[in-house]
């Protein structure tokens, strides 16, 4: 886990308070501070890692250095080879490591396991979208020309497999996609569960986020590296590059349409679209 200053105290809380109840625990909780916190934010993490001695790893960096970065330090900081990642704001529901753990134990080649997630806004019981993401390998390779294939905060993977990837790599909001492609060119063994295991806050910041030049720019950026990489076609690459642009450009409240009504169709399966 990664936190920064911006983060809200109570959505930190409520996302460790998920990963300690989890059924199977874990066996150590790796926190990477990514730049100065508030006091507030320093009082929460002291606290529980005061309440859970010898759980609890936390490592500060001097200065934000940005996700990537941190995850990469945490990385290499973790002792086990299995590692799940996980953002400050969600909440992992009780049986996710469990199941998959399952999930590796049934195959020794598997390096990465991912899952659904389900999305709200302030209420954590009002669910009001859901990204659903391919299953078997096949349709991981053929959707990640499209669309990101893994909902980053559900993924386990293999800590060897990621540093033998290139880890996380300078590519911003696209940092986890880019490793994914690696890893999937690498021809590890990758895999989707079809479960909800983390419920995400994913309310009108998100979407702000996500437009924008300096968005616009980043898609481009990614999108040329995906091309290089050799990944897609030229035609994908430039009908990809129109339709992200066009869709960074729209007003938030457009973008906000498409989102809820496409991209989140509620409880059908989406990574048709």
């Amino acid at each position: 886990m990664s936190v920064y200053y911006k983060e809200n105290p109570e959505y930190l809380k409520l996302s460790l308070d998920s990963v300690i109840k989890q059924t199977v625990p874990a066996a150590e909780i790796v926190l990477i501070k990514d730049g100065p916190l508030t006091k507030e934010l320093d009082d929460i993490i002291n606290q529980y890692g005061d309440k859970y001695a010898g759980l609890f790893r936390v490592f500060s960096l001097e200065e934000n250095v940005g996700l990537g970065k941190a995850l990469n330090y945490g990385v290499q900081c973790c002792k086990y080879d299995l590692i799940a990642r996980m953002d400050t704001d969600d909440i992992a529901v009780p049986n996710r490591f469990e199941l998959q753990i399952k999930e590796f134990i049934k195959d020794n080649e598997l390096v990465l396991c991912g899952a659904q997630i389900a999305e709200f806004e302030d209420n954590p019981q009002v669910i009001n979208g859901y990204r659903k993401v391919p299953l078997t390998q096949k349709e991981i390779l053929k959707f990640s020309k499209k669309r990101n294939p893994f909902n980053h905060m559900t993924v386990m993977f293999r800590k060897q497999a990621i540093l033998d990837a290139g880890k996380y790599q300078e590519m911003p909001y696209f940092e986890d996609y880019w490793l994914w492609i690696r890893i999937l060119q690498k021809r590890y063994v990758v895999k989707n569960i079809d479960k909800i295991l983390v419920n995400v806050r994913a309310g009108a910041e998100m979407l702000d986020r996500r437009g924008g030049l300096s968005y616009a720019r980043a898609s481009y950026i990614f999108l040329k590296a995906t091309y290089d990489s050799g990944l897609i076609c030229y035609s994908e690459y430039l009908v990809g590059l129109a339709i992200r642009i066009s869709v960074v450009m729209m007003p938030t409240c457009i973008r906000k349409f498409l989102y809820n009504k496409i991209l989140r169709k509620s409880g059908d399966n989406n990574y048709d679209t």
